[in-house]
């Protein structure tokens, strides 16, 4: 991903927030609150984690979604995993969680990544043998040993 790619990152993030979709307030006020927010996680995840790997995902050589990876000695750490809500539920999600799980597999690693307790993905994430290891408010840490 380069500095190129923002808009369309900003564009996956908005597609996995429905709950702000849906708030009564103009088109205008939503981009505006979803674009700030963005901003402030990718800082966050630049910040934090510099030396991750920002990749966009495509498919037929469409952007359909954005994959953010910290690989660390014993395991690699998935920081976000979006799709655009029009592939979801197409097995790229989980072919890709596959092949994550392979690379981590053949190292000897574990794969990770943290994922709202309300999120349906969590149905994904444990059909693949991800076991919940930590709660973090809203949030849970999964893990698929190696």
């Amino acid at each position: 991903m380069t500095a190129d790619d923002l808009d369309f990152s900003c564009l996956v993030y908005a597609g996995t927030r429905p709950d702000i979709l849906a708030l009564p307030w103009s088109h205008a006020q939503k981009q505006e609150f979803l674009t700030m927010q963005f901003r402030a996680q990718h800082l966050h995840y630049t910040t934090h984690y510099p030396d991750a790997e920002y990749l966009l995902i495509e498919r037929d050589g469409e952007g359909v979604g954005r994959l953010f990876l910290h690989r660390r000695p014993d395991r690699i750490h998935i920081l976000d995993i979006a799709l655009l809500p029009q592939v979801r539920g197409t097995g790229l999600g989980t072919k890709l969680l596959e092949d994550l799980i392979a690379e981590a597999a053949s190292q000897n690693k574990s794969v990770s990544l943290y994922v709202d307790k309300q999120n349906t993905a969590r149905r994904l994430y444990q059909r693949l043998a991800f076991e919940p290891v930590e709660e973090q408010g809203f949030y849970l840490l999964m893990l698929r040993k190696a």
